[in-house]
């Protein structure tokens, strides 16, 4: 074909395919590539015997441009973005492992793998065959029409509510006879639908949920958006049930109702394997998917924008320490008109500050129900955040870029950030490796182990020096390989570096610098109190002491508001688990602002003589 002449373009437009040689190459490629082909051959068959419109068993270049841009279950087996619109389905291919029936046909999926789509908003199920057929519309997201807004109804959806019982018959209900509310989740017979009342409260989530009956777009004919923006919003004449010709549709408008508080969320799916994909599809059904974003698809902006106008709201990030500190930092750029208190549902391998904030070391898949309920009964707190700011000591030695100028957690340098820079620089050759949270951190305790042999973080003292609002720090009586700057008591995974102070000594009133090692002892650690605890650690062993319980805390150095750091060669450093190498250079690091954050609650009960006789979480 390249030898001969003509235009490539040209010759595909005379040229046909045939199906039965399509298969084999697809087939071939999926082996190749690895993939499970097991059923995939009968799958392929139907999907380009659906773009033969002329049934002639080949095809051209136009029936592959015209069914293959409209045939859905190609364009997902592809991975290639189906149009989306308001009420249209969001497929996955989905193997189901319990015996599952295709709303289309209503047939049961057969097979060794039962394969179909399913979509993610409102779990809609249908074979791959049945995909281009007429399905009943996905949830709608948002009202087209004035009236519209504030009436709360019922939105039924087809779905799977087998042994479920009928709200209004209280019957059982059999497979493919009853329908779900898309908000609320009550079940009714099909028949039984228009019984009930149309009446929705959005059930156990209605304080977080953002129901489509508050969100209206505004299609209006305009000739520019100039003069959209000049005219007035609030016109009747920006109101109209249908666009018309030439016209624009903008995203829809929130309205605020009192006493809610809903909930924006962000996931990352890249976080702790396949858990955030997970994630991002439970959210997208328990709540209106306009209100779940995910970060790889535009980061936070988006969401931020949309919610901008409200002055109750409550933001989910759903990820690691990085994208919490991702999302704080696109919160202070954001014209928000109060800033929302950010809960954290940890999906990452350290999650420190989660630990700090009792949201747990890790997400294990329970109920995101609860989860959500927890939420609304979590309390406010402030946490400190502190500007970094580097000055190279040669401007033309710029190393690698500085991954956050902004530190939430912690920041570090020697030897832990040198076992962080290696699992990073792994972890981005080999994605593929790094696919779980148990993994992870056995990859990061094979690191640690040639890092104790290694030793490249030997003699640090000799490689930079620390100021703390004027006072020197006096480094030379350890032998240290890492310095860690704390704001929260948690890093490494749940490591206290600093460890535990008395309560009664809580009390004692702040200095703006502490060094005398008698009065460090004495002093407690709190992430809203203006300072920051600067630590040393002698080696990785002293790491895995700490971490294991074997050692109470490292070496206490100074208790500071302002800390400047000076280093004379190029060391590995972090910022809450982010690495990089850097050339010699200062770092000033100051207090910038404090942020709202949510935290639960644990109380202890004590018997008469001082034991626990039991502990209640409290989360308020």
């Amino acid at each position: 074909s390249i030898l001969e002449d003509g235009n490539p373009r040209d010759k595909l437009e005379c040229k046909t395919f045939s199906i039965d040689k399509i298969v084999t190459q697809m087939m071939q490629a999926a082996e190749y590539l690895g993939w499970d082909v097991t059923e995939l051959k009968p799958v392929l068959r139907d999907m380009l015997k659906a773009i033969d419109i002329d049934s002639s068993g080949t095809l051209t270049q136009q029936e592959w441009i015209q069914g293959g841009l409209n045939n859905i279950p190609l364009l997902v087996l592809l991975g290639l973005k189906v149009a989306e619109k308001d009420g249209q389905h969001v497929w996955r291919l989905k193997n189901f492992n319990r015996p599952t029936y295709c709303f289309v046909c209503q047939n049961m999926m057969l097979g060794l793998r039962k394969q179909g789509l399913s979509c993610n908003f409102c779990k809609y199920t249908v074979h791959s065959s049945c995909a281009n057929k007429n399905c009943t519309p996905c949830v709608r997201t948002f009202v087209r029409s004035k009236t519209e807004i504030g009436c709360s109804v019922h939105d039924w959806i087809s779905a799977d509510c087998e042994s479920n019982k009928c709200e209004i018959c209280h019957k059982k209900i059999k497979m493919l006879t009853g329908k779900s509310c898309a908000w609320c989740h009550r079940m009714r017979h099909s028949d039984c639908v228009p019984l009930g009342s149309s009446h929705c409260d959005c059930g156990l989530l209605q304080h977080h949920i953002l129901p489509p009956w508050l969100l209206r777009s505004y299609p209006v004919v305009l000739y520019s958006l100039t003069d959209y923006y000049t005219s007035c919003f609030w016109s009747d004449l920006c109101w109209s049930t249908t666009p018309g010709e030439g016209s624009l549709e903008f995203p829809p408008f929130i309205f605020p109702v009192k006493d809610t508080n809903p909930l924006l969320v962000f996931v990352n799916p890249k976080s702790g394997g396949k858990q955030g994909k997970r994630v991002l599809r439970k959210f997208q059904y328990l709540l209106n998917p306009r209100q779940v974003y995910n970060l790889d698809n535009g980061g936070p902006n988006p969401g931020l924008q949309f919610f901008q106008n409200l002055h109750k709201c409550r933001v989910l990030v759903c990820g690691g320490d990085g994208t919490v500190g991702w999302i704080l930092d696109a919160i202070d750029k954001a014209d928000m008109a109060i800033r929302p208190p950010v809960a954290i549902l940890p999906l990452g391998t350290g999650n420190d500050l989660a630990r700090c904030l009792h949201w747990g070391g890790g997400y294990e898949g329970s109920d995101l129900t609860e989860i959500i309920k927890q939420i609304e009964k979590s309390i406010l707190v402030k946490m400190d955040r502190w500007s970094l700011h580097v000055i190279p000591a040669d401007t033309a030695d710029e190393g690698d870029p500085v991954p956050n100028d902004i530190i939430n957690n912690y920041f570090s340098l020697g030897v832990d950030a040198s076992i962080a820079h290696q699992f990073h620089v792994m972890r981005e050759k080999n994605p593929q490796k790094f696919n779980s949270r148990a993994r992870n951190k056995l990859w990061y305790f094979q690191l640690a182990t040639s890092e104790t042999i290694s030793a490249s973080c030997r003699n640090l003292k000799e490689c930079l020096t620390i100021e703390c609002c004027g006072v020197p720090v006096e480094l030379s009586r350890l032998a240290l390989e890492g310095i860690a700057v704390l704001n929260i008591p948690s890093m490494h995974g749940g490591s206290n570096l600093w460890g535990e102070t008395k309560s009664a000594e809580k009390l004692k009133k702040r200095q703006e610098v502490t060094v005398d090692p008698d009065a460090l002892e004495m002093c407690s650690q709190d992430m809203n109190d203006k300072l920051l605890e600067v630590v040393g650690l002698e080696s990785v062993v002293e790491m895995g002491q700490i971490y294991t319980g074997l050692k109470s805390k490292a070496h206490h150095l100074v208790q500071a508001a302002h800390i400047t750091i000076r280093t004379y060669k190029t060391l590995p450093m972090q910022i809450d688990g982010e690495p990089w190498m850097q050339p010699p250079c200062t770092k000033h690091i100051n207090r910038c602002n404090n942020d709202s954050i949510l935290k639960f609650c644990v109380f202890a009960c004590l018997n008469p003589d001082g034991e626990v006789a039991y502990i209640i979480i409290v989360r308020r």
